[in-house]
């Protein structure tokens, strides 16, 4: 089963990606995307 998550950056707090990610897994998801508030790669984390 997977659940969708909202990534957030962690600069400007901007919500700019969604995703899924496995149910059981209980950690937070973190990746470096690009952020078009902050015109660079920041890193995203996942949102409660």
């Amino acid at each position: 089963m997977r659940k969708k998550v909202i990534l957030v950056c962690t600069e400007c707090m901007s919500r700019n990606y969604t995703r899924e990610k496995n149910a059981t897994s209980n950690e937070r998801l973190e990746v470096k995307k690009y952020c078009k508030k902050c015109n660079r790669h920041t890193i995203h984390k996942e949102t409660k």
